[in-house]
This record gives C-alpha cells, structure tokens and sequence, in this order.
C-alpha cells in the first residue's frame, strides 16, 4: 500500500508523518508526502526531533504532489482545517481520510513551548499511524466500508 501524507507546505506535519510511517511500517507499505503550496525545505525542527526519535531524515524534501511515480492507494490530510487552515484536495481516486494536526510552524512562544508544539504533532502523528499499522491487513480488501470508518475513528485519535 502507498500512502500519501499531504498538507499545504509539506515541511512538518506531513514530513513528520512520511519519516515516521517509514521507520514503523513493513517494507510492503510506503509513505510519502507532500503539499499543494511545497515550502521548499524541511522545518529544522522537524528533522531535530526526528533524528532524536532515531528515525532517518535522508532524503526528506518538501515536494509538490504532482512529483510521485506512484500513485497512492490512500491520501492522508493533516492540515488543521478546523484552525482555518485550507485543506488541499485530492482529485484522484485514491481513498481519502482526514487526520487533522495543528500546524507546529505556526507556534509561537519560548522556545520550549514551540519545541512541545513539534512534539505534540508527532506524539498525535504516531499514535495515528501505529493505531493504522495495528489494524488488520486484509480489511481494506475484505470490508472498504469498515476500513474507511477505522481510518476516520483513528484521525481523531490524539497523543
């Protein structure tokens, strides 16, 4: 299965997402991610906490959704929709799930309470991806509709 993560500027929440996905899921599972508006760079303190994690940051770049050569079976929104932010859409037709996350490149603060904004994103993160990691493997193929609701409870999952 591929997935794609996808936000807006794809430098942490998504990033975050693809890297931890990688580091967790068995090798017949793939992430990626990506954003409608790329930034262009990877937030420092996305790729701090993920080499703290001791989860590997080669290869991680903002990129654009169009620059996949595979076209994923399941798309993963992070963006805070709720927090006004707009959500990009997928047009393809891969299943669609929506994970919000508050955007930790918008905390302000002491550089303490900016970190914990990095880390609760991730904390939410992988308890989402561990919780889809634990679902069983043939539910997609033997019930979509199950699926689909086990991907929607698991979006308002947090740390």
């Amino acid at each position: 299965m591929n997935v794609l993560f996808l936000c807006t500027g794809n430098s942490c929440r998504s990033i975050l997402a693809e890297a931890t996905f990688n580091a967790l899921a068995p090798e017949d599972m793939r992430a990626m991610s990506a954003g409608s508006h790329p930034a262009g760079y990877v937030h420092p303190r996305s790729l701090a906490l993920l080499q703290r994690e001791g989860i590997p940051t080669a290869g991680l770049h903002s990129k654009s959704w169009g620059a996949f050569p595979t076209v994923p079976d399941l798309v993963i929104t992070v963006c805070a929709s709720a927090a006004g932010e707009t959500c990009p859409v997928y047009l393809g037709s891969a299943r669609r799930v929506h994970w919000g996350v508050a955007d930790p490149a918008q905390a302000t603060g002491s550089e303490a309470e900016i970190d914990a904004a990095f880390e609760h994103a991730y904390r939410v993160l992988r308890t989402r991806i561990e919780a889809f990691l634990a679902l069983p493997e043939n539910l997609v193929r033997h019930d979509p509709a199950a699926f689909q609701a086990e991907l929607e409870r698991i979006g308002r999952l947090s740390a």
